[in-house]
């Protein structure tokens, strides 16, 4: 008798189990990124038990450890780059995949953030936290990705910032330039320029807009000191003067 009562019971104390892990796995999808105190929350059950669970989930790879009390069942690491630290956003090569400014694939993602922190690696994706002034700190935003908002630099912030942080050669940010040029915001570029003041920085992308047939001088020469800047700071010293944009031409 007892015998038949086990072979009944078990069963439906193992569906049970299923179907409580199965709804707490679908409560753990509305986060991108979440903790131990939401999966906590769901289980409402001990310590342990919540390790044996997380422990479970991970070993079928239905859970992913980001770091250290961060976790996320998704496997995307575009997704979650912008929730690790927080305020973040992502730029440079990955902001410039993402708008198909360069064709690029980048291996990768680079996050902006006013904040040390080493850089990770999820699944076989690097993510590099790159630390910047905070009053440099803005030209991203919000949008919608696989039903999840992440943060991103818009198209103007993220050409500034990979020219600002030199995260691409000097060739490389005129060839992007040259070719989005129709796709970006002139006075946006030039009104994020001024709200950085860096006259390295505002007489190479100035210089450059000009040379795309924009009037940019006009509008930013207080922002350029008298020191001559080299144009490319990836090659070495040499070349003509440009006395307009205090640039030596050396690429």
């Amino acid at each position: 008798m007892m015998s038949n009562f086990r072979k009944i019971y078990k069963p439906k104390i193992y569906i049970l189990i299923m179907i409580k892990s199965f709804n707490i796995y679908e409560n753990l999808k509305k986060y991108a990124v979440f903790d131990t105190k939401i999966l906590n929350y769901f289980l409402n059950k001990s310590q342990s038990y919540a390790n044996l669970f997380r422990y479970r989930l991970k070993k079928n790879f239905k859970l992913f450890k980001i770091e250290k009390n961060k976790y996320t069942v998704y496997n995307n690491p575009f997704l979650i780059a912008s929730r690790i630290i927080w305020p973040s956003y992502m730029s440079c090569w990955s902001a410039l995949s993402f708008y198909k400014m360069t064709e690029q694939i980048p291996q990768t993602i680079q996050v902006i953030t006013v904040k040390n922190k080493k850089p990770i690696k999820f699944l076989y994706t690097k993510i590099q936290f790159i630390k910047i002034k905070r009053e440099n700190f803005f030209g991203f935003e919000k949008i919608n990705y696989d039903n999840f908002e992440v943060f991103i630099a818009d198209k103007e912030k993220t050409l500034i910032d990979c020219l600002l942080l030199k995260e691409a050669s000097f060739s490389e940010i005129r060839d992007i330039l040259n070719e989005n040029i129709k796709i970006l915001n002139v006075n946006r570029i030039i009104r994020y320029l001024k709200i950085i003041n860096n006259s390295s920085l505002t007489k190479r992308l100035g210089f450059l807009l000009e040379n795309l047939g924009y009037n940019a001088h006009k509008r930013l020469k207080d922002y350029i000191d008298p020191i001559y800047t080299l144009l490319n700071y990836s090659k070495p010293v040499k070349g003509k003067k440009n006395e307009k944009w205090r640039l030596m031409l050396n690429d």
